[in-house]
């Protein structure tokens, strides 16, 4: 499989039969170049969208448009894409498991929130989730933006994701300490990828401390559009 960061909690995933897009933000990605956008999108089948803030949902219609692949995500996040033009949309909810060619994705829950921007202020979406995404003998933990949470442990326990993608950014999310905490209380990761920081100020610019808090851990700092290949 390849793991490609699109920036910040944007991702391209190629497993099995499928290149999934994960929450893709290319317009105004301050970590995406216009000169990545064609590559980020070519040949995708799926897109899976983790809950409605705009730097993962603000080009959610024209990446479906462009590339023609199916959405997938909370029931209520893909009832209002729909209600605005974006189509070939499933709505599913937090336990439910969708295929994706040979690849399975269960949708997990996420502590967060989940709006777009309305004409009156915040219109909320559902609620915010992450993924389990399981193929090619792997599952992959795709954590959306989310603070540390006991369901954590359940999660780890029942589907024993291999691959973290871990939200670490701090701020609106776990920060790398917390990432690190919570991947050695709850996970048994061989690799972990840290995402949703490097974006702004405001977030963490390194991961070396989720480094040093995972010893025995692959901990991979990706780099915007370079394959992470496993």
């Amino acid at each position: 499989m390849n793991i490609i960061w699109l920036g910040h909690g944007s991702f391209r995933i190629e497993l099995e039969d499928q290149v999934i897009l994960i929450d893709p933000w290319l317009t105004g990605n301050p970590m995406l170049g216009d000169e990545h956008h064609a590559g980020a999108l070519a040949g995708v089948t799926q897109i899976l969208v983790t809950h409605g803030h705009f730097d993962h949902t603000q080009d959610l219609k024209m990446v479906a448009e462009k590339t023609g692949a199916p959405v997938a995500g909370m029931v209520e996040l893909m009832g209002y894409f729909g209600a605005h033009g974006v189509e070939n949309t499933t709505g599913f909810n937090k336990g439910g498991t969708i295929k994706c060619g040979k690849v399975s994705v269960t949708m997990v829950p996420a502590s967060h929130s989940s709006s777009v921007q309305g004409d009156n202020g915040p219109v909320y979406t559902g609620a915010e989730t992450g993924f389990m995404i399981s193929g090619e003998g792997h599952t992959i933990y795709v954590s959306g933006d989310t603070g540390i949470m006991a369901d954590m442990e359940w999660m780890g326990d029942y589907h024993k994701p291999d691959i973290g993608i871990l939200s670490a950014g701090g701020f609106y999310t776990m920060d790398m300490a917390q990432a690190a905490y919570a991947a050695k209380k709850y996970f048994d990761f061989k690799t972990v990828i840290p995402c949703h920081y490097r974006t702004f100020g405001a977030l963490e610019q390194s991961a070396e401390t989720l480094i040093a808090g995972l010893t025995g851990v692959d901990v991979i700092e990706p780099q915007v559009m370079q394959p992470i290949t496993l």
